[in-house]
């Protein structure tokens, strides 16, 4: 997907691309984001070649992770990746201690964790729903965050320092159960983007560019579909789960094979917990299709 950026910007991109991103290369990912306003990936562009840290907030299926994959992909960096919950902990984050044999002898080796990695390949490390963690576990890492880009090892007492290039990318979702509120220390280390829900011409660009339907008299329905769960999450009618650009998407990849309302039955209104939300998903699917 081809992108305008501004002069200085392409030419940021153009010399971090040069590097050649090693055996890790398969963990480039795919773009494909469609911005809202250009300015959200221009801002991520611009904090992460300057060596900050971008943390994409949001609601749920607004593209924080497309958003991220896209960076990697434009950046030509590999993106290794922690997936936050209350389990985490530092095996998870650093790596962790294993037995082995060499020449017939057992030895201890020690298994790299993700960011480990992407320090030590100067690439870039994703966070996904870092709020999801334990407010105790994030700390660990709060000298990878900061100018000092350092941490020692407490498996093997290695001080690790991130390589250039390093860079580090989290998705936050507030208000989520099981989610905690970052500490002002935590997010003080981050550069912050809001991350809207995509809408009209952007929409129908991405429904067109990345799903299977092709009809565009459904594609303009699935946009309009869209817009009225977006109205209806702002006036806290829906939950934002009903709004998510990720479930529309699925919705409108099953309308090339079964009806729309069914698809959006599957797709969107039976991930809902109340009856009251079903209901009006269902009047509004019954309006447009």
């Amino acid at each position: 997907m081809d992108y305008v950026l501004p002069d200085v910007v392409s030419e940021r991109l153009e010399v971090v691309r040069r590097r050649d991103p090693g055996e890790f290369a398969y963990l480039i990912r795919p773009g494909g984001y469609v911005p809202p306003h250009m300015d959200l990936l221009v801002d991520a562009i611009v904090a992460l070649s300057m060596g900050k840290n971008v943390l994409l907030k949001g609601p749920t299926g607004a593209g924080k992770t497309k958003f991220a994959e896209t960076l990697s992909n434009l950046f030509h960096q590999p993106m290794f990746s922690v997936n936050c919950s209350v389990d985490l902990d530092a095996e998870s984050l650093l790596g962790f201690k294993t037995l082995s044999y060499e020449e017939g002898k057992q030895v201890i080796d020690f298994v790299p964790g993700p960011v480990t990695n992407a320090m030590k390949e100067g690439s870039f490390l994703y966070i996904d729903e870092v709020n999801m963690a334990k407010p105790e576990t994030l700390p660990l890492i709060n000298g990878v965050l900061d100018y000092r880009r350092t941490i020692t090892n407490p498996f093997t007492n290695e001080i690790v320092t991130a390589k250039d290039g390093f860079g580090v990318i989290a998705a936050i979702n507030e208000g989520y159960i099981g989610t905690v509120p970052l500490n002002e220390a935590l997010k003080n280390r981050f550069i912050v983007i809001e991350v809207p829900y995509i809408e009209g011409e952007q929409l129908k660009r991405l429904i067109t560019t990345t799903t299977n339907l092709t009809d565009e008299r459904l594609v303009d329905l699935f946009v309009r579909l869209s817009g009225d769960l977006i109205t209806a999450v702002y006036q806290g009618k829906l939950p934002e789960e009903a709004a998510s650009i990720r479930a529309l998407l699925d919705a409108c990849d099953l309308s090339t094979l079964i009806t729309p309302k069914r698809a959006i039955l599957r797709a969107i209104t039976d991930k809902l917990e109340e009856e009251r939300e079903r209901e009006f998903v269902n009047n509004i699917a019954e309006t447009l299709f």
